[in-house]
């Protein structure tokens, strides 16, 4: 097998796909949703559940569940930021 060509090559091989190249945020991290007035949501801390291809060369996107809610949402890469908690418990 031939070494890989360069880093995106190398990323490839490991199992990793281009979406999660794009995105800032992997599976399992905690996010907060910053707020906005023209979604209601719930306050706290979400989980990043899975990574959506970014909609027509926008943002990429995220599904992410909260504790306090019965679904899931879909939301833009630039609405959310990195909760400085690790865990829900935190």
């Amino acid at each position: 097998m031939l070494p890989p060509d360069n880093d995106n090559d190398a990323t490839v091989e490991r199992g990793l796909t281009m979406t999660d190249l794009m995105h800032k945020y992997r599976v399992g991290q905690l996010v907060d949703l910053i707020p906005s007035m023209s979604r209601s949501a719930a306050s706290g801390h979400y989980e990043i559940v899975s990574l959506r291809p970014a909609d027509g060369g926008q943002s990429p996107q995220y599904r992410i569940k909260s504790r306090s809610e019965t679904h899931e949402r879909v939301v833009a890469e630039t609405d959310l930021i990195l909760s400085a908690h690790r865990t829900f418990n935190d």
